[in-house]
This record gives structure tokens, sequence and C-alpha cells, in this order.
């Protein structure tokens, strides 16, 4: 069975999981699972704000959120029934529907790709043509954007392999580094870099978007219950919504979960993320809701995938997005 470890009086966090109990009713509500696909931190705020607003419960959901992270791999915590709900890169998704875990996007809350790569200026780095020959380091399993971007300018670098920090870059064994514009980019201008010092290229920016966070579900759950996942997808947008315009409350919850799950970090820079996870969420048309998949950003995706090989085929669109939203 699960084991929980009890937070407050409201806060649950679900720290190990055997198995998953079907969905039941509890009273009017209906006991669902939801997890994040890595530890607490403001990248998630707006599910746990929408948990401690009530806004799952007004929607007629009793939720749990589970502990995320490497020991709890979304997508396989979902492929085996696991988890309800969970959070994935929209290239994860696509790459993890590739091997048959039929899963469906029902709302892709970021718009825009937050992953960027990092140079000094004071390396003579200002545009693409000036990554030529550099050594760039990059994630191992994130290396499809900045491939493609130097496929894009006909750029040949050096490429080194990140760890899980910046230091390298910091410490000048590179010129460049992979960073998410919400984290790490955050951890190098605290380290004492101004930012009028740094290039940034935002892959968005040069034709190629891979929108981070959205919400999954298995193909056959959507199915089952429509009308409840999509009551999930409203409450965690309603919870976003919340977050973003009361950012300093949104960081007080942040940090309470953080806490109790010793995820570790400090304030500052949840207030930083929180900021930056507005900025990625809000399309650039202000006339469309948060949280559709915009068709052009799936092709974009998939198709870089297919081109590197780690997909075979591109699945239609229809058959990936299941929209919740009008």
């Amino acid at each position: 069975m699960a084991h929980s470890i009890k937070i407050g009086v409201n806060i649950v966090i679900v720290s190990f999981l055997c198995f998953l109990p079907a969905i039941a009713a509890a009273g009017e509500l209906r006991t669902m699972t939801f997890l994040p696909q890595w530890l607490p931190q403001a990248q998630f705020a707006g599910y746990y704000v929408a948990y401690e607003k009530g806004f799952y419960s007004k929607h007629g959901i009793d939720l749990k959120i589970l502990k995320g992270g490497p020991d709890f791999p979304a997508a396989e915590m979902l492929g085996k029934n696991r988890t309800n709900f969970t959070t994935m890169f929209l290239s994860e998704a696509i790459q993890q529907r590739d091997k048959k875990i039929r899963l469906v996007n029902i709302g892709q809350l970021m718009q825009r790709s937050g992953f960027i790569l990092v140079a000094k200026k004071g390396k003579g780095i200002s545009k693409p043509l000036d990554l030529q020959n550099k050594k760039i380091s990059m994630w191992p399993n994130f290396q499809v954007q900045p491939r493609a971007f130097f496929r894009k300018y006909g750029i040949e670098v050096k490429p080194v392999s990140q760890g899980a920090t910046v230091n390298l870059f910091l410490r000048e064994g590179v010129d460049a580094a992979s960073a998410m514009w919400y984290n790490e980019y955050h951890t190098i201008i605290n380290a004492g870099i101004n930012e009028d010092e740094l290039t940034t290229f935002f892959f968005d920016r040069h034709g190629l978007n891979f929108p981070e966070d959205g919400i999954y579900v298995l193909k056959e759950s959507y199915g089952r219950d429509r009308e409840l996942c999509c009551k999930f997808v409203k409450a965690s947008i309603a919870g976003w919504k919340y977050a973003f315009a009361n950012p300093d409350e949104a960081t007080d919850i942040v940090m309470k979960y953080i806490k109790y799950a010793h995820a570790g970090g400090n304030r500052v820079h949840q207030r930083w993320m929180l900021a930056r996870m507005k900025d990625l969420m809000q399309p650039l048309d202000p006339n469309v809701p948060i949280g559709n998949l915009n068709p052009k950003d799936y092709d974009t995706v998939a198709g870089e995938l297919q081109k590197n090989g780690l997909i075979r085929t591109i699945l239609p669109f229809g058959e990936f997005y299941a929209p919740c939203l009008e």
C-alpha cells in the first residue's frame, strides 16, 4: 500500500507507492493521484497552490500529490498505473508514446521552451556563429534542441557532457553551457556574473520551440472519464493563475513542500522560478488561453526527434493531444 507523510493538516506527500488503487469515490469526491516529474520546486507551484486552496476538491477531486524525482520516473509510474496524472516535457512524452506507453497530453502548460545556451560575452560570443569550434556542455538526455540549433546555423562544436551543476561553466571549463532559464541561469547570475556579461540563446527564438511541462494521463483513463480528467486540468490552471496573481503566498506554499520533502532550495530562487514560469506559460497570443498544445510546436518537436532517430514515426496530432479546453 502507499505510505504517506502528513504535513501540517492538509498536505499529503506520498513518498513510496507499491500500487495504485482504482479510482474510487470518497463521498462526492473522486480519489486521484498526481506525480510532478521532479522534486518540489516552483516549477510545480500551480499544482501545490491548487491543492492548498481547495481547487481540486471544488472540482470533485480528492487529490493526493505523490513525491516525484529520480526514484519515481514519471513515464514509468504512469505506464504502470501508479499515478493517474503526471507532468513531462513534450519531447519526453512523444518519445515515451513511441515506446508504446499509451499516454495523451490533456493540457500543455508551458508554451515556450525554457531551455537555453548561456555564454560569456568576454569570450567573444554574441551570435550563433560565434559558437563555431567552441566547447559546449550539454546534458546527455537533452541534446536534440542544441544539436538542431547547431545544424541550423552550420556550426561545428566540441561537445562536453554536462552534469547536474553549472560549475564547469563558472570555472571556465567550457565556452557555453546548457541551462533552464528558470533554474540554472539564475544560479549563474547569483554566482557573481552580471546578466549584461552573458549571451543567451533561447531556442524558441530560433524556430526550435520545445515547450516543456504538460499534463499527461493514460489514453484509456481519458477515454473512460474525460470529464474528470478535464476537471483536473481546469483546477490546475486555476492554481497557476492564483499563484501568478499571489506570488508571495505561492512561494510560501512551495517552500513548505520543499521543507517537508527535504528537497533543498531557497526562497529567492523559488520566487525567480515562479516568475519565469509565468513568462513561459503565457501564450504569445493574448486571445489564446493557457493550457493548449500548439500543433506547430508538436510537429517541430516530433520532427526533430525523428531526424535524430529517437522516434520511429510521428503520431498524428489528434492521437497525441486530447484537449480539455475550448
